[in-house]
């Protein structure tokens, strides 16, 4: 029971984390994930095959200490923003992150004030899992949200450059995500315990 509970909340978090990428970008001008229908909470619009089943189930047969996936990418035109300037990017990629921060805040309101009582292991998972997607996603690799929120910290010279590196690894995300999953497992230990060292901080 608790792993369908576990699946059932990464796959939603996963899917909002993916919506509000959408929302921001329609939000400074851009409409393509309107037009292609992305801005649904519909999870069928929104599974990957992979990130979104083979990955958790491998993760959980596995014995895993960590449960990861992610939802089809939202796309998204930056020649389309008409606000935000060099920093559009930037807010797009931070809102998936934020989404996940602003759930874990949420269930671990939820957890302490025992709402869901015998079922409160419901509210830790969907605090932990939200902490794990958002400090992942905020690594600066690419593909991850965290290598575009890293523009907006850059001045002019090294933005440009970063920007150009980071399009280059983008454009080979096939491999990037292999090796993303590589750094899941070498650095899970590591990855575990901040997220739990937050998780502690959240739910006491």
């Amino acid at each position: 029971m608790d792993i369908i509970f576990q699946i059932t909340i990464l796959i939603l978090s996963v899917v909002l984390h993916e919506v509000a990428h959408g929302v921001a970008a329609y939000s400074l001008g851009d409409p393509t994930a309107k037009l292609q229908g992305r801005l649904t909470l519909n999870p069928i619009k929104h599974i990957d095959p992979f990130g979104s089943v083979l990955l958790p189930g491998f993760l959980i047969l596995s014995g895993s200490s960590i449960l990861f996936g992610w939802a089809k990418p939202v796309p998204y035109n930056p020649y389309n923003f008409q606000k935000g300037g060099r920093f559009a990017e930037s807010i797009v990629a931070f809102a998936g992150p934020l989404t996940n921060i602003l759930l874990a805040l949420f269930f671990a309101v939820v957890y302490k004030l025992g709402v869901f009582g015998a079922l409160s292991s419901v509210a830790y998972y969907a605090v932990f899992i939200n902490v794990l997607l958002a400090v992942f996603n905020l690594i600066p690799v690419p593909p991850l949200d965290g290598s575009k929120v890293v523009d907006a910290f850059l001045p002019g010279a090294l933005f440009v450059k970063w920007r150009r590196v980071r399009q280059t690894l983008e454009f080979s995300a096939p491999w990037m995500i292999f090796a993303l999953i590589a750094i899941l497992f070498l650095f899970s230990n590591v990855i575990f315990q901040v997220v739990s060292a937050i998780v502690r901080a959240l739910v006491g």
